[in-house]
């Protein structure tokens, strides 16, 4: 049974989420040859204060 993390800045919209578990559900299910209903997927909504790139917090290149 796979088990996929999603690592992602905050601010997509519920749609947005689903769609994408949608999407990358097919795709594992497809590649690997399973069933979709054991494909399981978590989505960490990362805050824009906890990550940083290049020596500056998200926050900051705003």
């Amino acid at each position: 049974m796979p088990f996929i993390q999603i690592n992602m800045l905050e601010g997509r919209t519920v749609e947005q989420k689903r769609e994408l578990v949608k999407q990358v559900t097919k795709s594992v299910s497809s590649t690997l040859g399973i069933p979709e209903n054991i494909v399981t997927i978590i989505i960490k909504d990362v805050p824009k204060t906890n990550f940083s790139q290049g020596g500056k917090l998200s926050i900051d290149k705003e």
